[in-house]
């Protein structure tokens, strides 16, 4: 009888081998599949008569969210940069459901306030049992106008605030034997896009982050969830800070967050937000055009940097001749143009003045438009 050599056994072998290999990988995908059924399967928590912690909770996303929280019962401690704000806020807040509402004037950046907040946020309900790091700086600019302090600052609300807060809110949560921490990031944190580096560099970080401390507060039943919404409706359009040829920049970023084909409703994106919170979700990656951006981005890198590298040659340039008005920080209620405001705007517009987005001079200046 003839022996097969080595080459006709491994020819005979192969179809065994690649076999073996399509259980294994179907037997790793049932199991992720299983893990992910379990995780979702972990009891939500009930939020009433919960103590929540929420930075930027005045205006925007952040008062949405502040507004769930509140239709489910939890106790709210809000804290933003702007007393007036916070007070509207406060205001509404507790017309909801007759929620508890602590309001704290203070600035994420700053270690000693955020620090203050989450004692104060304990002392006034006994606990605390879920942070929100939410508060949030937009800077629209190309790359020749921006600054080092303009990445300083987007570092200190993005990166360094969450820290903060969280290292702070840790000795809480593990008092009461776990709790929930929410780290709004952006699709901004993990594809890197034109005219947004700022924002995007300390969105990075902040995934980075929020990741690491998933992993690692698990075990003590903290969970840890990374939201890393695509464009939403908030209305902060009008509040972000524009640089370079500051009306045509508006002008983009107004429209893409305003048109509905690419961008999604924020109260739905709150209502969600909440839910991923309740359950502990890790990830939660929001509208069908960020998880397909984020995929893209995954499989396809080279393709996607040419992509971007030719988004970036249809936005405006930069202003030639360097220094002058065109490094100014202006605001986009200060930065109007023939389209924004405009009916193509009017979706994200809207949601501007519901979400306390428009008071004071934006009110008069970008109104009147």
């Amino acid at each position: 009888m003839k022996v097969p050599d080595r080459e006709a056994l491994l020819r005979m072998a192969a179809p065994t081998a690649a076999l073996a290999g399509m259980a294994a990988m179907a037997a790793a995908t049932a199991g992720w599949m299983l893990a992910a059924r379990a995780l979702r399967r972990r009891s939500p928590m009930d939020l009433k008569g919960k103590s929540v912690l929420l930075t930027g909770g005045s205006r925007g996303l952040g008062l949405l969210l502040a507004r769930r929280f509140a239709l489910a019962g939890a106790r709210l401690t809000i804290v933003a940069r702007d007393p007036a704000e916070l007070d509207l806020a406060r205001r509404e807040l507790t017309t909801v459901g007759g929620a508890r509402v602590l309001a704290l004037p203070g600035d994420v950046g700053n270690r000693a306030d955020m620090e203050w907040a989450v004692e104060r946020a304990a002392e006034r309900f006994g606990r605390l049992d879920v942070v929100v790091n939410n508060a949030g700086i937009i800077q629209v600019s190309p790359l020749e106008h921006l600054t080092l302090e303009d990445f300083e600052n987007a570092m200190a609300v993005h990166f360094w605030g969450p820290l903060y807060t969280t290292l702070a809110a840790l000795p809480h949560l593990r008092r009461q034997g776990g709790g929930r921490i929410v780290n709004i990031a952006s699709i901004g944190g993990k594809i890197a896009v034109p005219h947004l580096v700022p924002y995007s560099a300390s969105k990075f970080a902040l995934v980075g982050l929020s990741n690491g401390l998933q992993a690692e507060l698990a075990k003590e039943k903290i969970y840890v969830t990374t939201v890393c919404p695509g464009l939403m409706r908030t209305g902060s359009h009008v509040n972000a800070r524009f640089k370079g040829r500051q009306r045509a920049e508006f002008t983009w970023f107004a429209l893409s967050g305003s048109l509905p084909l690419s961008s999604m409703s924020a109260e739905r994106a709150a209502r969600r937000i909440v839910e991923a919170c309740r359950y502990g979700e890790p990830h939660l990656i929001l509208t069908p055009q960020a998880r397909a951006a984020t995929l893209a981005a995954a499989l396809l890198p080279n393709l996607t940097a040419r992509l971007l590298q030719l988004v970036n040659r249809l936005l405006p340039s930069a202003v030639e001749g360097g220094e002058g008005e065109s490094d100014e920080d202006r605001a986009g209620w200060q930065s109007a143009s023939r389209w924004a405001p405009s009916l193509l705007t009017r979706l994200s517009d809207t949601a501007a003045v519901r979400n306390n987005e428009m008071s004071g001079e934006a009110t008069v200046v970008y109104g009147k438009t």
